[in-house]
């Protein structure tokens, strides 16, 4: 790929890769595209555990990012690797069990690679889960502003 080592890389994670990381990639290259800046990134989503691993993205995950005209590609659900440490430059969780499974895989955080989303826009809460609460609206509120604060947050870094 042209120009990959200069890119923005971001890795969303979560439990499964099947809702919260596959929404976060699908909105975050949604405004990078939006802005003109889908050639500085490279954004994709893994997941913590083992569970979901080849399963495509949540059914209530593709409803939700339809209702918001935001696109989404089929895809099969990852784990996230030790290597995957040295190739992003933002690994991102959506709660405390992410953070503390991305440490557990990838070792310690000695570069300051790794946050949890929110953390972005200044708030102290985790992402909820739409598996467990059915609720992919709160999630996806909680996604887009997290995702808006990320990009923000790298844009002004440059």
């Amino acid at each position: 790929m042209k120009g990959y080592e200069k890119m923005h890389k971001i890795l969303f994670c979560c439990h499964g890769n099947i809702c919260r990381s596959t929404m976060a990639e699908f909105v975050m290259k949604e405004l990078v595209r939006q802005r003109g800046l889908a050639d500085s990134f490279y954004i994709a989503s893994a997941a913590t555990s083992r569970e979901e691993i080849g399963n495509d993205t949540h059914f209530g995950t593709k409803e939700k990012l339809r209702e918001q005209g935001i696109p989404f590609t089929k895809r099969k659900a990852v784990q996230i690797t030790k290597a995957d440490y040295e190739v992003y430059d933002y690994i991102i969780g959506f709660d405390r069990e992410n953070d503390y499974e991305i440490r557990r895989i990838c070792g310690p955080d000695d570069d300051g690679k790794v946050y949890s989303l929110l953390s972005f826009a200044g708030i102290d809460r985790e992402v909820a889960d739409p598996w467990y609460t059915g609720n992919f609206d709160k999630t996806y509120e909680d996604v887009d502003m997290g995702c808006r604060a990320l990009l923000e947050y790298i844009l002004q870094k440059k």
